[in-house]
């Protein structure tokens, strides 16, 4: 048993989504979030020096005693996940995208899958080139979703502007006969109950979900779950700029107060 914690972190609070799925799944684990907030979005940014800040992020995490790292962004597991586990770190990391993607092919029957994302995820073709590695005979269709972030932020989950706009960028993908859509970005599962009413029958895949179910695969055969019945297991948050606005929207996407944000050297 090993009750070290599992670190987390994403350019934002998105990644706020895994922690709740870590809460959920394995409950008597302790986490460490990481939101490097004075450098988002990363999506714009070049892929060296996105590779830089996810090099200096898991340095700071590894001084906090972790046992494991999640990249919660999308970005930084589209970009850098296969050098940075070239890299001399010495405990596991995964992404997000590569849990996201097998459990599409586990579910998908016809083969026809949706992916939404930032239009840094589009863009970069992530998502599309894992499941076509996975299944070349897979038909991918790609769609940036851009406002879908800014309305999870502004708390705008069940208003009806938000209804319109999932419908509008998602309509065409339901005509196109996918039977399985990948949530790409660790905002949408707080639109997941609007996009199931626009999909209807399509499977939608939770990406956090899957890769805290692949990360506690992992914990469990390397022997490094924490003991069970942990009464209080903690959560440290830490944040490279604007504590208060992270406190504030982890109120949304955890559905309770974080007490405590510290504000870290972005450095």
């Amino acid at each position: 048993m090993d009750n070290r914690p599992i670190g987390v972190f994403d350019s934002g609070v998105g990644g706020l989504t895994v922690i709740k799925e870590i809460i959920r799944q394995l409950p008597q684990e302790n986490v460490v979030y990481f939101g490097d907030t004075a450098h988002l979005p990363y999506g714009p940014k070049s892929s060296q020096t996105i590779k830089r800040l996810v090099r200096d992020n898991i340095r700071f995490l590894l001084k906090k005693k972790i046992k494991a790292v999640i990249l919660a962004c999308h970005t930084a597991s589209a970009f850098t996940l296969e050098e940075i586990r070239a890299s001399s770190f010495p405990i596991p990391i995964i992404g997000v995208i590569r849990p996201g993607a097998g459990e599409t092919l586990r579910v998908t029957k016809n083969k026809r899958i949706g992916v939404i994302g930032t239009y840094g995820t589009i863009k970069s073709r992530a998502y599309a080139k894992e499941l076509k590695r996975l299944e070349p005979e897979a038909f991918v269709i790609e769609k940036p979703c851009p406002l879908f972030v800014p309305l999870v932020e502004e708390g705008w989950i069940a208003k009806e502007a938000t209804r319109l706009i999932v419908r509008e960028y998602l309509e065409p993908l339901k005509e196109e006969g996918i039977d399985t859509l990948i949530l790409g970005c660790t905002h949408y599962p707080l639109l997941k109950e609007e996009i199931a009413r626009v999909m209807g029958e399509v499977y939608l895949i939770d990406s956090a979900r899957a890769t805290v179910a692949q990360m506690k695969k992992i914990l469990e055969g390397k022997d490094l779950l924490a003991r069970e019945g942990v009464s209080h297991p903690r959560q440290s948050f830490f944040v490279s700029d604007a504590p208060e606005r992270f406190a504030e929207l982890g109120k949304i996407f955890l559905g309770k107060e974080i007490e405590k944000v510290e504000k870290v050297n972005a450095d």
